[in-house]
């Protein structure tokens, strides 16, 4: 007994405690999302395939979803979505704001939309087509009152773009997840430009 510990303090000493050497090889494979100031906002832009898409091209954005917010029932389908649950097409945005600033993505949202334009988006009509901004910080209303502003000034009436608290949100089925990449013949209200910028 005495020879087996032995023989595991000896193995220890050489090998510089692999298992720990092991772990520490395993986290430079894993991104370090802890030096990450990852943040989280809501667009809803018109049909949310080509929103995710435009999202995806920009260094900053971690990771985005689509989804179903604002609505007045819990977990729709997209079935119920698309008769006038109440819901908005919505892309989740989960971004570091070290790279890529809230104002910056606003910015970059409203270059895809017709902000005047009520519950239509390209060919797109329906109250789940509605544009909005929907946030879940307090802090961030400031920073997204003066890009609206400022696009309010540029289009010269009040924008048709709500801005509000997220209220609820529930992800969009599978099938609806990078629905771009996996179709990329698929329809889309952006042009193709903006989805390469």
């Amino acid at each position: 007994m005495k020879r087996f510990a032995a023989f595991l303090i000896i193995t220890a000493i050489l090998t510089g405690c692999g298992a720990a050497r092991g772990a520490s090889m395993q986290s430079k494979d894993i991104p370090e999302e802890k030096n990450m100031n990852l943040k989280t906002i809501y667009y809803a832009g018109g049909c949310f395939w080509g929103t995710q898409k435009f999202f995806d091209q920009f260094e900053g954005v971690v990771r985005t979803e689509t989804g179903y917010a604002n609505g007045p029932t819990e977990n729709p389908s997209y079935r119920e979505v698309c008769s006038d649950s109440g819901h908005a097409e919505t892309v989740l945005v989960e971004y570091d704001s070290d790279v890529i600033s809230l104002t910056e993505l606003t910015k970059y949202y409203f270059m895809i939309i017709d902000p005047l334009s009520v519950n239509k988006q390209g060919g797109d009509v329906g109250i789940q087509y509605r544009t909005g901004i929907y946030y879940v910080d307090e802090a961030d209303l400031a920073e997204l009152e003066a890009v609206y502003r400022e696009e309010e000034e540029k289009a010269g009436e009040k924008l048709a773009v709500e801005l509000m608290p997220l209220e609820n949100y529930y992800s969009a089925e599978e099938y609806h997840q990078k629905y771009l990449d996996k179709n990329p013949g698929g329809y889309c209200h952006i042009p193709r430009a903006l989805l390469e910028m």
